[in-house]
């Protein structure tokens, strides 16, 4: 602990290592450019000088040194405690402007540092979602940047990293391409002491603008609209589940849903109807949408498994498609602790489609055998081998 505090202090009093850290930053920034092809947008909308709160997602170890490119002078960010344990690895990151965060926990000396920092005029990287997060949607925003902004007054700039999730592959740095995206800064009122409510409508009010950089670079949006087609119990039971976790659900039978502006269709058809019920439903389906089946049977004339129809769809091409195998009744979805398993090969809709279950208090396992879980889901009903009985 007693490191810890003397990691703090020498933020707060000292800084970085100017001849450490510029150093470091004139190796990596033409690295960044030539190896990731980074792109830098907004930079305009960065105050030349004066405290600055950078409010940004976090997919990489490497997302804070490619924030650190925006602007001419040393940036201040947070890491993880544990990552000081080592004398020389704390050294250097602390050269680099880091100071430790104890995750999990309200951390009054890592607020302390960050004030501190922005009050001699520097810049501070938070990462409001507390941890990396990768991949899919953005995560839920902690408010922690949102207690900063209200006891500092110090402008917030939200930004948002792409692409840096997919650089690293065990020890190997593989050339991606990386994209930032800034936006205009957003001010708040001073106050001495901000309560846990007021923080939080804050950072309610910051982290929209982040995710509003994330989708313009064509990140993937959490769950927002949700067309149900069909009026299976499944279906009533999926649309329920998703409503609870603040989703909002058009529901009816096919050909007379809104589904041009949903983020994903869920088909709860027989899968007699699923071919019909897809061909109303797909020509306003907006493009990325995804498709959940909930349906159950098999698909004819092939005798298809619902999943493996619409995976096998030439015209379903860029929507990625998922199924559930959950409990044997479809009530049960509703009770609070129920495991799912969520099958896609597309990770970032198991992941957004996982995001969404939680929020409603269901569990979820993910896996990319589409075809797997629906077999086994169909063996679980029937108690016997798989039949082809789709169970969501």
């Amino acid at each position: 602990m007693q490191g810890l505090l003397k990691q703090h202090e020498r933020a707060r009093r000292r800084g970085v290592n100017p001849i450490v850290y510029w150093l470091i930053r004139g190796v990596l920034q033409p690295f960044f450019h030539l190896y990731f092809r980074l792109s830098r947008i907004g930079r305009e909308h960065i105050p030349d000088d004066g405290p600055v709160i950078f409010a940004s997602n976090h997919r990489s170890f490497l997302d804070p040194f490619l924030i650190g490119t925006l602007v001419r002078r040393p940036i201040y960010y947070v890491a993880k405690r544990e990552l000081f344990s080592n004398r020389l690895q704390a050294w250097l990151l602390k050269s680099l402007g880091a100071f430790p965060v104890d995750r999990g926990h309200s951390d009054s000396e890592m607020i302390a540092t960050a004030k501190a920092i922005l009050a001699r005029g520097d810049c501070v990287v938070i990462f409001p979602e507390g941890t990396r997060v990768r991949p899919g949607p953005l995560g839920h925003a902690k408010r922690g940047v949102g207690r900063l902004a209200l006891e500092t007054a110090a402008p917030v700039v939200p930004l948002a990293v792409i692409g840096s999730e997919d650089v690293r592959r065990g020890w190997r740095i593989r050339p991606r391409k990386i994209r930032i995206r800034v936006g205009r800064p957003l001010t708040f009122p001073r106050v001495q002491s901000a309560t846990p409510q007021l923080a939080q409508a804050v950072t309610d009010r910051i982290w929209p603008c982040v995710m509003l950089q994330w989708e313009w670079l064509g990140g993937l949006a959490p769950l927002r609209r949700v067309a149900v087609v069909g009026a299976s119990e499944w279906g009533r039971s999926v649309a329920e589940a998703l409503r609870r976790a603040g989703v909002e659900i058009e529901a009816g039978v096919a050909g007379a849903c809104e589904v041009s502006e949903c983020d994903l269709l869920c088909l709860a058809v027989p899968a007699a109807e699923l071919p019909p019920a897809l061909a109303a439903e797909l020509p306003a389906l907006p493009q990325r949408a995804g498709v959940l089946v909930v349906s159950e049977g098999l698909v004819p004339p092939e005798g298809l498994l619902p999943g493996a129809y619409l995976a096998g769809r030439a015209e379903l091409a860029g929507h990625p498609v998922a199924c559930l195998a959950g409990p044997s009744q479809p009530a049960d979805l509703l009770v609070s602790g129920t495991t799912v398993l969520l099958a896609s090969s597309d990770r970032g809709l198991a992941r957004q489609l996982s995001h969404a279950l939680r929020a409603a208090g269901v569990d979820s396992q993910r896996s990319a055998d589409l075809a797997g879980v629906e077999l086994g889901a169909a063996s679980t009903a029937l108690g016997g081998p798989a039949s082809g009985r789709h169970a969501a």
